[in-house]
């Protein structure tokens, strides 16, 4: 039976005058359509759908209503300047720590023990998120004591680098705690646009992961190095971080945390770190 094609004309449709279509034509444009239907069917798999928002991921998991906010440093000394590095820090850091005049407060400070070797880590805390920072980098920079530091301890020193922190919502504010104790500082890069997941699956793994009082603090970066995750624990000793690590397993759903958080990692590293005489982390 003849097959007529339409053409569209103004005022409706009418036949088309290049005359009927083969069969064979027929079932091609038939194979043509369903092709583009599958091609894309199939491209909706691999579309992920974006939800708007109202806020930034950081204001989704940080405490706002205290609006802390952190400095981390990583100092790499001179192997044989170390000494002296922590001693000028043990003259001086304390001193503005104790000083109401500038609103920060040093968290801990450390010497990498296993790890990057003659690696010094400093943790400040800036009450008052960036207004407190930017007050306390104005008024130092008056400070001639604190100057006169700069310069020797640039003496010392290989490199340098640091990063702004917030603090995760659901892990404990650090507060100073009695010694003597081991650090580990567990940094982990996450892939891009995980930072919520993770936080998602930590605020229910913390709750096993305090039965021994070993969780310090839990921070993700702001400037620096993106998408930064560090978790701060402490121990007694390296016997008691196997033991306390190896206990957590037997908790149900421990596993579970574990498997799904492993593929937002593009890379993690462990430092175990001491505590030096200035530090209010003993």
């Amino acid at each position: 039976m003849a097959t007529r094609v339409l053409q569209r004309v103004r005022g409706g449709l009418a036949p088309a005058k290049t005359g009927a279509l083969s069969a064979g034509q027929l079932r091609g444009f038939a194979s043509s359509s369903s092709r583009n239907r599958e091609d894309s069917w199939f491209k909706s798999l691999f579309v992920r759908k974006v939800d708007p928002r109202k806020d930034a991921h950081s204001n989704l998991l940080t405490k706002n209503e205290e609006s802390n906010l952190y400095k981390i440093q990583f100092h790499n000394v001179k192997p044989e300047c170390l000494d002296a590095y922590n001693k000028l820090c043990e003259d001086v850091l304390p001193s503005i720590h104790a000083d109401k005049y500038y609103p920060c407060e040093l968290v801990g400070t450390w010497n990498t023990w296993y790890g990057e070797q003659d690696q010094a880590v400093h943790l400040w805390r800036y009450r008052g998120g960036y207004p407190a920072l930017t007050e306390v980098m104005n008024k130092l920079r008056q400070n001639k004591e604190f100057t006169a530091y700069r310069m020797e301890r640039g003496k010392m020193l290989l490199s340098r680098r640091n990063q702004l922190l917030l603090e995760f919502s659901f892990w404990n504010e650090p507060v100073p705690r009695e010694g003597p104790n081991i650090y580990e500082l567990r940094s982990y890069q996450l892939r891009p646009g995980t930072m919520i997941e993770w936080g998602n699956y930590w605020a229910r793994a913390i709750q096993y992961r305090q039965r021994n009082r070993e969780a310090v603090g839990g921070f993700f970066s702001q400037i620096g190095d993106l998408y930064m995750v560090h978790h701060l624990w402490a121990y007694k000793d390296l016997l008691s971080r196997e033991e306390t690590r190896n206990a957590v397993w037997q908790q149900e759903g421990w596993h579970e945390v574990v498997y799904y958080t492993v593929p937002l990692i593009q890379r993690m590293d462990s430092r175990i770190m001491i505590p030096t005489k200035a530090s209010p982390l003993k």
